[in-house]
Formats: structure tokens, C-alpha cells, sequence
């Protein structure tokens, strides 16, 4: 309830981990915190890793605000999450050369809706890969995505900043 808080997150489904938490127990975890995102009236901040269709699943029946995190999916996903009001996060994956799904999904998704990030300190863009990342990489980012849109950087950067103050109402 501190007014600095912006958001829930990063909550969601990692089914590449499973041992470490069983898939029933991360569903029943992520919808109390889904829940608790519409009890503040916050938006959330969605990690989902391999597990697609379930983390879909559940953001079709409680329709939250927010942002799927480092967004890895199809085209189609990312339409069905366009459709619920939700943004794509991208972040260093999409120039990674074999990131295919991610490279579809940011030509696609409406500029209205995309967000960049860096989840730092992992997943530093070409051409760091390999070191930490932090924001001052970020251009890179919005470079090639922009390249995949056909429009300026700055666009690209100008959209994700607008976006980021509309989601997290800064």
C-alpha cells in the first residue's frame, strides 16, 4: 500500500523449473497474487516461462492489468494478450540470433503496447551478451526492434517510454 509501489511483480508460471516448485502449487501462488494486484488496483509484472497456455489460462479469467515480462511467445499470444489490455516486455532476447518467437511478436504487437526492459543482469544484448546488463543497454534493444518495424529508434523508445507511464501510472 506505499504509494511508491507501481506494481506486483514479477509474479507468474516457470514450468522450466518444476522441481523446484510443482506447476498446481505456482498456479495456486500466482492467482492469490493476481487477486491481491486487483484487491491494491495495481498492475502486474508476469513472468512466464514455458508455461504458455496456463499462464494465458489465467490471465483470460482474472484480466489484470500489466505486463507480460521478457515476453517469449507467439504471435498469437501476444494478440491474445494485446486483446486483454496487457503489454509485451522485451528485453536483450529479441537479438539473440535464433530468437525467432520474440522477433515475430515485436513486429506484431501494436506499438501502443510495447515496453522495453532489461532484465537485468541477465540477458545482455547483442553485442554484450555475456556481460551484465543494465539499462545503458537498452538501445540496443530498441535498435533492433526497430529494424524489425521498420521505423526510428526513437520511436521505439519515445512508445515504451509513453506506455510505461500509462501501465504504471508515473
Amino acid at each position: 500500500k506505499d504509494p511508491k509501489v507501481v506494481a506486483i511483480g514479477e509474479i507468474g508460471l516457470d514450468y522450466h523449473y518444476e522441481d523446484a516448485c510443482p506447476r498446481q502449487q505456482q498456479k495456486e501462488v500466482f492467482i492469490r497474487q493476481l487477486q491481491l494486484a486487483e484487491e491494491l488496483d495495481l498492475p502486474v509484472i508476469i513472468h512466464d516461462r514455458e508455461a504458455h497456455g496456463d499462464t494465458m489460462e489465467l490471465l483470460q479469467k482474472h484480466k489484470p492489468k500489466g505486463v507480460l515480462h521478457c515476453f517469449s511467445g507467439s504471435v498469437e499470444t501476444a494478440r491474445q494478450a494485446v486483446k486483454l489490455g496487457l503489454y509485451l516486455g522485451f528485453g536483450g532476447s529479441v537479438t539473440f540470433k535464433n530468437a525467432r518467437h520474440p522477433v515475430e511478436a515485436a513486429g506484431a504487437v501494436p506499438l501502443d503496447r510495447l515496453l522495453l526492459e532489461t532484465d537485468a543482469p541477465y540477458m545482455a544484448p547483442v553485442p554484450c551478451r555475456g556481460k551484465r546488463n543494465d539499462s545503458s543497454l537498452i538501445r540496443y534493444v530498441a535498435e533492433k526492434i526497430a529494424e524489425i518495424r521498420g521505423i526510428s529508434a526513437e520511436q521505439v523508445l519515445n512508445a515504451s517510454f509513453e506506455n510505461a507511464r500509462a501501465l504504471f501510472s508515473i
